[in-house]
């Protein structure tokens, strides 16, 4: 495994603040994330005083308002910063990702008074948050959930299960989609719900390909009572704050998987200059060198897309089929670039030795994580010709 420092991304950033602040994350990345990484995915260990760390630093609230603790950062900055952190780790870059989408319910759709009361611990008070929106029998179907909140008196009752929830047991804060009415979308609320609320236990962690080092686990609701300042937005609206949410965390995967892609990439392009067959570094040979550009080209292709999407965004535009184009493309380029890396280095890329091997496990699951591939092309497809008339 080189221990070369890759080289920082050309990146186009609107202000001098936003070239500093990625200069921070790049700094934090080398010195506190990159080191230890191998060694505690391999160990499966969740680096929990990252997260504090990086909550201290300002880096786990950075595109919500400033008044609640937030950066005020535009997505074109947030979602660069995930790139260098999954570059760095995946399990960073993701998590920092899902503790945003936890935070967006909230932000987008909660009452002043409540997020005066909890935002500012959400955005920087060192808290984690993860969402809880699949089940068992509802992932790509999410609309037919039927984890159940019932109205009793002032409080809410939820009971019911939730499956492959990120941060789940270690997250000090679930935004939980529930149903409160009728079956499909109209009758699902959103609550916020403390990770220590009586009822609610976490099941062992699943044992996973990759990503070892973040937990995924399912989520048991045992009748966890809420009060009802802690729904977020009215009843029935869940789904709704559910979809607006995922537009913008499909963005935040786009960035994680170039971020894995960037890190493929520079570890096969140092090993092409430095490995030496025939005489000759094998960067010299026609055959790698093209399968290089065309590693790069994908990079700087998604990178593209995703910030374009994230301009709308700021922009106050619609984004949702260029959020859903950017996850599809990004991790579709991540997944191919990984394995082109690995290929790049031969036997040794197979090897735990070298980070490819692992960045190639890790690339796979953002093909899967909030909407698999093959949805995003139905959501692409409905923007172009409509919904299915079948």
């Amino acid at each position: 495994m080189t221990d070369r420092a890759p080289q920082p991304v050309d990146r186009q950033l609107p202000t001098e603040e936003s070239r500093d602040l990625l200069a921070l994350v790049r700094e934090i990345a080398q010195r506190e994330i990159r080191p230890r990484a191998a060694e505690e995915e391999d160990s499966g260990r969740f680096p929990r005083e990252v997260f504090t760390l990086l909550s201290e630093a300002g880096l786990l609230g950075l595109p919500y308002p400033g008044e609640f603790g937030g950066g005020e950062q535009p997505y074109e900055v947030y979602l660069q910063v995930l790139e260098e952190l999954a570059a760095a780790r995946l399990t960073v870059g993701l998590g920092v990702s899902v503790h945003s989408l936890a935070c967006h319910g909230l932000a987008g759709y909660g009452t002043k008074e409540q997020q005066s009361a909890h935002l500012p611990e959400m955005l920087g008070g060192g808290l984690l948050g993860a969402y809880c929106l699949s089940e068992p029998a509802a992932g790509s179907d999410a609309a037919s959930l039927t984890t159940k909140a019932v109205r009793d008196g002032d409080d809410w009752i939820i009971t019911g299960t939730k499956a492959w929830i990120t941060h789940g047991g270690v997250a000090d804060f679930y935004t939980v989609l529930a149903r409160t009415g009728a079956q499909g979308p109209k009758g699902i609320t959103a609550f916020l719900v403390p990770g220590d609320a009586e009822g609610l236990t976490a099941a062992v962690p699943e044992k996973k390909m990759g990503m070892k080092g973040s937990p995924t686990a399912q989520l048991h609701f045992d009748g966890v009572r809420i009060p009802d300042a802690r729904r977020i937005g009215e009843e029935g609206q869940g789904f709704t704050i559910a979809l607006a949410a995922l537009d913008a965390g499909r963005l935040g995967i786009a960035a994680c998987a170039i971020g894995v892609a960037q890190a493929a990439l520079d570890e096969a392009l140092t090993y092409a200059l430095d490995r030496k067959q025939f005489g000759h570094p094998i960067a010299d040979f026609q055959g790698l060198r093209f399968m290089l550009a065309d590693m790069a080209t994908k990079i700087e292709a998604g990178r593209a897309l995703y910030l374009a999407a994230a301009r709308l965004r700021d922009a106050g535009k619609p984004f949702s089929r260029q959020a859903a184009m950017a996850k599809l493309f990004c991790t579709d380029a991540a997944m191919s670039v990984t394995t082109d890396a690995v290929q790049v280095l031969g036997g040794y890329g197979y090897t735990a030795d070298f980070p490819v091997e692992r960045l190639m496990r890790e690339a796979k699951v953002l093909q899967i994580v909030e909407g698999t591939n093959q949805i995003q092309r139905m959501v692409i497809a409905r923007h172009l010709a409509g919904p299915e008339t079948r």
